[in-house]
């Protein structure tokens, strides 16, 4: 198990103090090197701040330019910068070109209100966004920079969804965790075992990482906000999420009992007692996990898949490739789904689309990057909406209420 990353929750200010920069990076290096010496590789640290239009200039460009330098200079790998906000729109098309300009800068779109409504402006915008994005780098890679957010919470740890709320700074770790499930379930003779070994697994590695958390936010008065063991995977099949739930008793992740499956361990995680902060859910990125690749590849596993884990135990749709004449339309109604099932599941969703330009359903991904297992482009099961579904409103949809 490693410690993905040690995220920093602040408000720079504007104009940016350079002296909070400068604290939070003495901060995340010692924190990294306590963590460290406790036995847990840190893979990268970083930062995230409010959404981007509540503190920063009307000058996006300019002002991210001197964040991404700032941050860079104190040693952060990468930085948050927040969510566009739905009340205003003009945010969110700002976010194209703040990513062109930039190499550690991730951003999102809040999709849903503050008061849980759905947005379907926001949701276009979206859309909008991915479509744009994708034409940045080869092979649509700034999409890896941009997450459409469906009532997602501040202090999540994990980028692109994580943003800062409220006068204190913190940090929470986000943790690459996909193996403890790996041997828990490799290992045990029931069910009830390997529920047994996973809870007793992440118990034991939260308390000991809690215990150095609060001790570094007492010694420099600022909150621990919590672990997010989302059990995100890596790609080599030791630290693969797919490769732990077909070791329940799948001949192949997508197939019928995946569904169970994936509820099972997320009902585990459920249950073990620990610290949270983010989502804290199973986690199912395509493009970084070599089983989920795999299966992506061989037809098994496809787009309304992934959103139906999610009704049990995901954050979403994440690292999806799809085809690059993908339109604005079709990605606005997946994105649409995502927000309707987090508001009427009252869960945090998100939505990271990697559409690759000059690519069809069925064609080999090509990426080069250590993070990435190679996989083939999903084919994108959408037509564009019509009629009242691509209206200006904002609605609610209310979860279920629980029968007497």
């Amino acid at each position: 198990m490693r410690i993905r990353s040690i995220t920093f929750f602040m408000n720079p200010r504007w104009p940016l103090s350079e002296l909070a920069f400068q604290k939070a990076g003495i901060f995340t290096q010692d924190a990294k090197q306590v963590f460290s010496a406790s036995g847990y590789q840190v893979q990268s640290i970083r930062l995230a701040t409010p959404p981007f239009p509540e503190f920063l200039s009307a000058d996006y460009s300019s002002a991210t330019t001197q964040l991404e330098m700032l941050a860079h200079s104190e040693g952060f790998d990468y930085a948050a910068l927040g969510p566009a906000l739905p009340d205003q729109l003009a945010s969110y098309a700002a976010i194209p070109e703040m990513l062109a300009n930039s190499q550690i800068l991730f951003f999102s779109g809040h999709m849903t209100t503050p008061e849980g409504k759905l947005s379907l402006p926001a949701i276009r915008a979206c859309a909008e966004v991915i479509h744009q994005a994708a034409t940045i780098e080869k092979n649509g890679f700034a999409n890896l920079r941009f997450a459409a957010l469906a009532n997602v919470p501040p202090h999540t740890p994990f980028f692109p969804a994580a943003y800062h709320q409220g006068k204190s700074a913190g940090f929470g770790l986000a943790l690459e965790a996909a193996d403890l499930a790996v041997s828990a379930f490799s290992e045990a003779a029931s069910l009830a075992d390997a529920r047994s070994r996973l809870i007793q697994s992440i118990e034991s590695h939260a308390q000991k990482m809690t215990e150095t958390g609060e001790k570094l936010a007492k010694t420099y008065s600022v909150d621990f906000k919590g672990l997010d063991f989302s059990l995100a995977p890596f790609p080599r099949y030791e630290f693969s999420i797919g490769y732990a739930l077909e070791k329940l008793g799948l001949s192949a992740l997508g197939l019928s009992g995946s569904l169970a499956a994936a509820a099972f361990l997320m009902d585990t995680l459920d249950q073990a007692d620990f610290k949270r902060t983010g989502f804290n859910g199973l986690m199912l990125p395509v493009l970084e996990d070599s089983t989920l690749a795999q299966r992506g590849a061989e037809g098994v596993l496809g787009v309304t898949d992934m959103l139906l884990f999610s009704s049990v135990c995901g954050t979403g749709l994440d690292t999806v490739p799809l085809p690059g004449n993908a339109s604005v339309e079709q990605i606005q109604a997946v994105l649409l789904d995502v927000a309707a099932l987090s508001s009427r599941l009252a869960k945090p969703l998100t939505a990271r689309l990697m559409p690759i330009p000059g690519k069809a359903a069925g064609d080999e991904t090509g990426f080069d990057f250590e993070f990435f297992a190679n996989s083939r482009v999903l084919a994108l099961p959408a037509l564009p909406l019509s009629g009242l579904l691509t209206g200006n409103e904002t609605f609610s949809i209310q979860p279920r209420a629980k029968q007497a």
